[in-house]
């Protein structure tokens, strides 16, 4: 396991809604919290307040997480970091030894003003690590009676990705809710090409008792963690992104021989999702950088 939650911080709303969450997740594991802020040279003052306001913020980004930090959980133990390269170089590499690390889904780039989550993006594509994104404007915390959600392919059941969702429901002491949503594919009847397609194929029984085997070694492991099964017809993107609304916390995958891009579904979670969403990283290299003993194996998602 890793030795400490990593939070990006850029003096954002939304980066300040990742650093608290992350203080709680911190808490909830008896870790440090690292705060890392990225891209901190200082900036001319331009007169211009459009672009001097949201410098002035990055400047201080880390100090006021720090003070908010401190102001809730007094006891938690901080390590700052600043760091003058950029957030997207900069912080899969300060994450490492990281259980995860805490991103705002938005952030102030650079001293421009705009709300861009393009770092964000970029950075839970390349991480080794589990990257949390947190959206700012809203009630955030990481313990819950609602439970985590878990998106999962039967074609894609990692243990990492599994072990990770346990993981987290087990800390907060929240039930897992898997969620496995299928697309129907219209059959026709008598293999007439102009017949009215029929009803849409059901995965039946064999789905599901293929999902509770993926999921039986890790029932062993976490025998407290309540796990309920969900199999559901249509886009898996809009199936989380409901089901999210009553979920403390998303878990997806990404797979790491997927290239540099999140998939569609991750990227219709990022967008819409109402809670947090984990990405969890799988693969080769994902497995041997990340701390811990090795990984088992299986063929991780792309979500």
């Amino acid at each position: 396991m890793g030795h400490t939650v990593t939070a990006g911080v850029d003096g954002s709303p939304e980066s300040l809604a990742a650093a608290a969450w992350a203080a709680e997740e911190a808490e909830l594991r008896g870790l440090p919290l690292t705060l890392v802020h990225a891209g901190g040279a200082p900036a001319p003052r331009t007169g211009l307040p459009e672009v001097d306001v949201p410098a002035g913020r990055h400047a201080r980004a880390l100090e006021v997480a720090v003070r908010e930090v401190h102001a809730t959980r007094p006891g938690l133990e901080i390590v700052r970091t600043a760091v003058p390269d950029p957030a997207g170089e900069t912080l899969p590499e300060a994450a490492r030894d990281a259980v995860l690390l805490a991103l705002g889904s938005q952030g102030f780039s650079g001293f421009t003003g705009y709300l861009l989550g393009s770092v964000a993006l970029d950075v839970a594509a390349h991480s080794t690590v589990p990257v949390v994104l947190v959206r700012g404007g809203r009630p955030v915390a990481a313990r819950s009676d609602r439970p985590v959600l878990l998106g999962l392919d039967l074609d894609s059941a990692d243990a990492e990705l599994i072990r990770f969702a346990f993981d987290a429901a087990s800390v907060r002491g929240a039930p897992l809710e898997v969620l496995y949503a299928w697309r129907p594919s219209p059959r026709r009847p008598h293999g007439r090409a102009d017949a009215e397609p029929a009803l849409p194929e059901d995965p039946g029984a064999g789905q599901e008792e293929a999902l509770a085997a993926a999921l039986r070694p890790w029932r062993e492991e976490f025998p407290a963690v309540p796990v309920s099964l969900h199999l559901a017809a249509g886009s898996a993107a809009h199936r989380l992104v409901r089901a999210s609304e009553r979920a403390v916390l998303l878990v997806l995958g990404h797979r790491e021989g997927a290239g540099q891009r999140l998939g569609p579904v991750t990227h219709a979670a990022i967008h819409h999702a109402p809670c947090p969403l984990a990405v969890v990283p799988h693969g080769a290299r994902a497995a041997a950088d990340r701390p811990g003993p090795p990984p088992g194996q299986g063929r991780p998602p792309d979500g």
